[in-house]
């Protein structure tokens, strides 16, 4: 039983998506200290098998349990699809997930509601059990999206390529005339600008992010685990490029972060820091 309100919050991701996430938990919880993963070496998730996905979130939750944290936050739809209910009777720690957050704010929001997700979480019909549970009235209908992860990893979210790509993908959500749209991977909030310029005003949009930090704080509250004290410096860490994930993350966060590679697959228990990028 965790009893640390002090210790860290764990927060992982393929990569940049999950920093929509961090800055909705530095609104919302500000007083909170989060380590942060980014898997860049293996990304993207959205292709992956469930058996991949599920071997690397055990990875990161076994370096992240040895790291001293308190709660774990998947910033990933497709490990919140494949692998949050596996994981949750593996470990001790509170584990959340963004499925059922986003799921309830879309209800709450409209009854016919698409989901833009990677082809991992679309095939795995999370988004629409997880809504049909709530409210069996609603329509869902859901689009994987296997080009924008990529894309935005590098760095092309104003290119004119990426707004042909994601006219493509929501096309088939416009003739159902949906009056809901669902974020179902973290990374689409930085296409927020592009997407928005192409859907009809009256289409309400999720974004999961928010609510798994409402839920966030509600479970700490619930566990007496909230802490009081000032937050230390964010640690940011990656399986991949340091260089690469601090240049394209200093667009999101205002600032240029130091950045330690971390060994996943070498062992799950040692990490190696690099060099900090100033």
């Amino acid at each position: 039983m965790i009893e640390n309100p002090d210790l860290r919050i764990g927060l992982f991701d393929s990569g940049v998506g999950g920093l929509t996430v961090l800055r909705e938990i530095y609104r919302q919880l500000p007083q909170e200290s989060i380590l942060y993963f980014a898997d860049t070496a293996r990304l993207p998730y959205g292709t992956r098998s469930q058996e991949e996905i599920l071997q690397f979130v055990r990875e990161i939750l076994d370096w992240m349990s040895v790291q001293g944290v308190k709660m774990i936050i998947m910033a990933c739809n497709t490990s919140s699809a494949l692998a949050l209910d596996i994981v949750r009777r593996e470990y001790e720690l509170p584990i959340l997930g963004l499925i059922l957050p986003g799921a309830r704010a879309a209800v709450r929001q409209g009854k016919k509601i698409g989901v833009i997700a990677t082809p991992a979480t679309a095939a795995s019909n999370a988004y629409r059990q997880a809504i049909q549970e709530i409210d069996s009235t609603a329509k869902v209908w859901q689009v994987g999206c296997p080009e924008f992860v990529p894309l935005i990893e590098q760095n092309l979210i104003y290119s004119p390529y990426t707004k042909e790509v994601a006219q493509t993908y929501l096309q088939p959500l416009f003739r159902k005339k949906i009056d809901t749209l669902v974020y179902g991977c973290t990374h689409y909030r930085h296409l927020d600008g592009v997407i928005r310029s192409l859907l009809p005003s009256s289409v309400k949009i999720i974004d999961p992010a928010e609510e798994i930090a409402i839920a966030a704080e509600k479970e700490l509250g619930l566990m007496g685990l909230k802490s009081n004290k000032l937050p230390l410096p964010t640690r940011f860490c990656v399986s991949g490029s340091p260089r690469q994930f601090a240049q394209l993350s200093r667009q999101w966060l205002g600032c240029f972060p130091k950045v330690e590679k971390i060994y996943l697959r070498e062992s799950s228990l040692s990490s190696m820091t690099l060099r900090p990028i100033e």
